[in-house]
């Protein structure tokens, strides 16, 4: 496993490499479910990408992006384990020469559900998504359906500024309990944990995005929003105070059934 710290370098070697390339994009502190992204790349493609960077202009709260977790040795030796060729380390002057003046933005749906509470989220994502994709030319690229609302933003972006990239949406990996894999996960203490466990099953069995609002919020979670989105009800919660406080996301399948009566209730 080659390991690049320097893009210029990786630049001139990505001109050389020839067969099919996959991509994984990353913040590091992995889990199983980045484990599920590296594994499906490495099955289907010649030479797996993989990108360790902790992107400063998605996080809105300071607090959020200084607590973010960082395990850069264990991450390397799971990604060599998992079949990654390649792990590129760049720092913000060599993704941002810049200074974030130029920026990638969507206008309707990156204001919708998680960015409502969180300004210019989407356009960080969407931005270092661009500059990474241009800098690997992958084949394919595997983003995690957890981050359900930034995958449709990617394929989009993707599809509007045709982008060669086939963007692949894998299933979400759940603890024993139903959480999604996330690493904000390690941080929730043992309450917050146990809580936490909760907010998948009480999503999934709600008739409706106001019923499970309402069950959230009685179980003590914070409601940030519950919306159906076609097959998807997704939702985002808060867990703890202040400077502690842990956001959560997920998303989960709605029958036929419950997205007719939500149709019904929107045109009455």
């Amino acid at each position: 496993m080659k390991i690049f710290r320097c893009m210029a370098q990786w630049r001139e070697l990505r001109t050389d490499l020839t067969g099919r390339i996959g991509f994984v994009p990353t913040m590091g502190a992995l889990h199983r479910g980045h484990l599920s992204l590296l594994q499906a790349s490495a099955a289907d493609n010649d030479v797996t990408v993989m990108s360790i960077y902790v992107n400063a202009t998605q996080f809105n709260d300071p607090n959020d992006f200084a607590k973010y977790p960082s395990t850069l040795e264990d991450d390397l030796a799971h990604a060599e384990a998992a079949g990654v060729d390649v792990v590129l380390l760049p720092e913000y002057e060599q993704m941002y020469t810049d200074k974030f003046r130029y920026q990638v933005t969507e206008n309707e749906f990156s204001n919708q559900l998680c960015g409502t509470d969180r300004p210019g989220h989407f356009t960080g994502v969407l931005t270092v998504v661009m500059k990474l994709l241009n800098l690997v030319r992958a084949n394919r690229a595997y983003f995690g359906l957890k981050d359900y609302q930034q995958y449709m933003l990617v394929r989009d972006m993707c599809a509007t500024f045709f982008l060669p990239t086939e963007i692949v949406g894998c299933d979400i990996v759940r603890e024993a309990d139903g959480l999604a894999m996330s690493s904000r996960n390690r941080r929730l203490d043992a309450e917050s944990r146990l809580l936490a466990g909760r907010f998948n099953r009480l999503l999934a069995e709600a008739k409706s995005d106001d019923q499970a609002r309402l069950s959230l919020q009685a179980a003590g979670m914070q409601v940030a929003y519950v919306s159906t989105l076609g097959q998807r009800r997704c939702g985002a919660v808060v867990l703890g105070d202040g400077s502690d406080a842990i956001r959560l996301i997920d998303n989960v399948p709605v029958e036929a059934s419950l997205q007719e009566s939500k149709m019904k209730e929107v045109n009455t």
